[in-house]
């Protein structure tokens, strides 16, 4: 009998923990990296935080494959985690489970961490089973990015079947006070155009404020936005700030999820207004 056909897939992972020294700058404690995770540390402004820049050597992933990301930042610390590119999902065989993301962070007392992750792009027939889990201490606070583009429309390509399972995770003080998820399979083309569902848009994003002060950008952020249209919302649920954007054009969704992120991180820290220099490379 012939012996199945064995692909090789991707088990990758990496561990980020960022410390604060008795002069208040932020240091690298620990670094570890699995292929076909990479993490690099380009040299940022001088009112930055400390930047890594996460990035899979492979080009992209694909049925079976698995990521696993924890970021830590210690009492003090000020850093952020961004990707060097847009992730793309390829095509996963029938008979191969989805990919698997796991990303953590966590996040001490006074702590600033930032996840700004680019585009996940997917392809026809993608399946993604992903989870952000967060675990913030009392006075700890963090910014969030994810967006998903459903196929690169210039190419002619859109994402009408396969899986997309998002489920995101925060605790303050061990208490789960935000949890969300977004599962779409199947006949995916109709599902987005269901009334209940994304209408024409291509491309959506969530942005996440946990902090005090959440509250306080509610309506500044609203204000921001409000030139993008009724593609966007913003509300607050116990100290999290949630903004969600739909777009048709993913470009566009783009410049927007940088305009209400820089908008966020500078009102909140005084850092500059402007994304990672890699989100404009």
């Amino acid at each position: 009998m012939k012996a199945a056909r064995r692909y090789q897939r991707a088990d990758g992972a990496a561990i980020l923990t960022i410390d604060c020294d008795d002069a208040g700058r932020s240091r690298l404690r620990e670094l570890y990296q699995r292929a076909p995770c990479r993490m690099l540390f380009p040299g940022g402004e001088r009112d930055e935080p400390l930047q890594a820049v996460l990035l899979t050597t492979t080009g992209g992933l694909t049925g079976g494959d698995r990521i696993s990301i924890e970021f830590n930042v210690a009492r003090g610390g000020c850093a952020s985690l961004t990707a060097q590119a847009a992730e793309k999902l390829y095509r996963a065989l029938p008979t191969e489970a989805a990919v698997q993301c796991a990303i953590s962070v966590t996040a001490d007392a006074a702590a600033w961490a930032e996840w700004l992750a680019q585009e996940t792009i997917l392809f026809n027939g993608a399946r993604l089973r992903r989870t952000f889990c967060a675990d913030l201490h009392p006075g700890a606070r963090l910014l969030a990015v994810e967006s998903v583009v459903f196929g690169r429309e210039a190419m002619g390509e859109d994402f009408r079947t396969g899986l997309l399972h998002d489920n995101w995770r925060i605790r303050r003080g061990g208490r789960l006070v935000w949890a969300d998820a977004l599962r779409l399979e199947g006949d995916i083309h109709s599902q987005r155009q269901a009334p209940y569902g994304l209408g024409q848009a291509r491309a959506c994003a969530t942005l996440v404020y946990a902090g005090s002060d959440a509250g306080a950008l509610l309506e500044p952020l609203r204000t921001v936005l409000e030139p993008f249209g009724e593609g966007c919302g913003v509300t607050v649920l116990d100290e999290v700030l949630i903004a969600r954007l739909l777009d048709e054009d993913a470009a566009r969704l783009r410049l927007w999820v940088m305009r209400a992120a820089g908008f966020i991180r500078h009102s909140v820290t005084g850092l500059s207004d402007r994304m990672p220099r890699v989100w404009s490379c």
